[in-house]
């Protein structure tokens, strides 16, 4: 197989991996993503998340209005521009992160347990440094 071939099958595959997975979210896909983006890179403006995610300021924003009235985000003004704010995930958004995060993690090992023979899962915890490596590439870390 070809490397452009071997690319799109490996696109595919992965996107469909993905969305099986997201099966188990209880929450919309939107608001899981600027939970992990605050988790992760900590405070960001409404802005910075619409860029992240690659989607409109007003779809960010009404994402941002949602998880504050939940609770699971905050924002306070920004130190450098008062008319901004810069928003932080809360203790209960990081506490609903990780049971998205752990019901995910949970589907996808029993797959894995159900799916695969040992010999199989030593493969496919080999191929995971593979993968690991052509993200690194595409995204330059």
């Amino acid at each position: 197989m070809d490397e452009d071939a071997l690319a799109e099958e490996l696109r595919r595959s992965l996107g469909d991996l993905v969305r099986a997975v997201r099966t188990v979210d209880t929450m919309p896909p939107g608001e899981a993503a600027i939970l992990g983006f605050l988790d992760r890179g900590g405070p960001l403006t409404t802005a910075e998340l619409a860029r992240l995610r690659g989607v409109t300021h007003q779809s960010a924003a009404k994402s941002v209005k949602d998880l504050t009235a939940d609770g699971l985000i905050h924002g306070e003004q920004h130190p450098e521009d008062g008319r901004k704010l810069l928003l932080y995930v809360t203790d209960a958004g990081r506490s609903r992160l990780q049971r998205e995060r752990a019901a995910r993690a949970g589907a996808l090992g029993a797959a894995i347990r159900e799916t695969f023979d040992p010999d199989e899962k030593q493969r496919l915890s080999e191929a995971l440094a593979l993968l690991s490596r052509l993200t690194a590439r595409l995204t330059g870390h």
